[in-house]
């Protein structure tokens, strides 16, 4: 005959912050066990392409808040936020501006 289970939840539904999982323990009994949600981990902003960070670990909320610092961001400038090559392309696009900027005042003063 096979063994019945006791569900010690808030909720008998199967939502999706209510699911189960069925365990086989030593003994030859089952088990059931909550399971946690599933963690997508952070991700850049949605309008520079919502591309997944390498390197920054997918925690939920709760053990986010008690992980160490070097487990969420990346030793480097916008370390937790942005990819390297979008944090490259920045870099260089600010260089190039300043450097118009320079050319436009050079051509200014020799129209004068």
């Amino acid at each position: 005959m096979v063994q019945r289970l006791h569900l010690a939840c808030h909720s008998k539904f199967p939502t999706k912050s209510n699911k189960f999982v069925i365990k086989h323990i030593p003994g030859g009994k089952l088990v059931v066990q909550s399971t946690k949600k599933k963690v997508t981990g952070p991700c850049t902003p949605r309008y520079l392409g919502h591309k997944r960070l390498q390197g920054v670990k997918a925690f939920r909320p709760v053990d986010a808040s008690s992980a160490p610092k070097r487990r969420k961001t990346v030793s480097r400038a916008y370390g937790g936020v942005l990819t390297g090559a979008q944090v490259k392309e920045r870099v260089i696009r600010a260089f190039l501006i300043e450097e118009q900027k320079i050319v436009k005042q050079l051509r200014s003063r020799r129209h004068h």
